[in-house]
């Protein structure tokens, strides 16, 4: 059993991680949008981008997935190893291993892609929560 969290996480955020635990890709980048735009944290738009990639995945397009997984790689290193409860190195080991896959075979898309791509969960975890996050203040 995990400990409660050490501060309350914003509700867009936690909604959109429900969201995209629930494979609602598009729903959950939609309920960060908002705050993004009105505090432009590069870490919810990185976020955004990552379920973005397999709103793509569930169209069976390849591109997508792969140029979104990119955009990640370079939006979310600042945040590495953690932040706000997530574990942002398995947000990358995740990525290479579907880049991998990509790689490997360049005919995958459509329904066979669909159901080779490991969608992925994300866990918040107390432990991984600084306090000091701006997206906390909801000022970044």
């Amino acid at each position: 059993m995990t400990s409660p969290l050490p501060t309350p996480l914003p509700e867009p955020f936690v909604r959109f991680i429900d969201l995209f635990n629930a494979g609602a890709y598009w729903e959950s980048h939609e309920v960060l949008e908002q705050p993004w735009r009105a505090n432009r944290s590069d870490f919810y738009q990185g976020l955004i981008i990552y379920a973005s990639a397999f709103v793509h995945a569930q169209r069976g397009n390849p591109r997508g997935v792969r140029l979104q997984l990119l955009k990640v790689q370079r939006k979310l290193p600042p945040y590495r190893p953690h932040y706000l409860g997530i574990d942002v190195d398995r947000i990358f080991a995740h990525a290479d291993w579907i880049l991998k896959l990509l790689d490997d075979d360049p005919s995958l898309s459509g329904p066979a892609l669909r159901s080779r791509l490991p969608f992925p969960r994300l866990a918040l975890q107390p432990e991984l929560v600084r306090g000091d996050e701006p997206e906390l203040r909801g000022i970044a």
